[in-house]
């Protein structure tokens, strides 16, 4: 299973790697693992390969998406996020999050993330 997700994690980042020759204002690559336990029980991953923009504190980015269940089998989606960050003060920032995720057995996800930074 950790073999699995370790493959799927190396082919998305190198599926990706040519997109980075195309240097663009704004555009970015971002591939991100995230696995999932509760205690000492491995929940499952996933990992996304994202292309993205950000214009100021704006961004927007989406690509496919490997689900891997923990003892399942891997369901191939598509994902995506856009945020902005806003200061209100010299030493604190907001910021809001809205995600989606989509695989072919799967409902659709969606996510909402909202926070605050106090810098020191």
């Amino acid at each position: 299973m950790i073999k699995r997700i370790v493959f799927g994690a190396a082919a998305g980042v190198l599926a990706l790697a040519p997109l980075s020759a195309a240097k663009a204002d704004g555009f970015y690559l971002n591939p991100e693992w995230n696995g999932a336990w509760s205690g000492s029980n491995f929940g499952g991953a996933v990992m996304d390969g994202h292309v993205g923009w950000e214009k100021g504190a704006f961004y927007i980015q989406g690509g496919p998406s490997w689900l891997q269940p923990d003892g399942g089998d891997t369901e191939v989606g598509f994902s995506a996020k856009t945020g902005v960050s806003a200061p209100v003060s010299d030493s604190i920032d907001v910021y809001g999050e809205v995600s989606y995720a989509k695989y072919e057995n799967i409902d659709a996800g969606y996510g909402l993330k909202l926070g605050g930074k106090v810098k020191f």
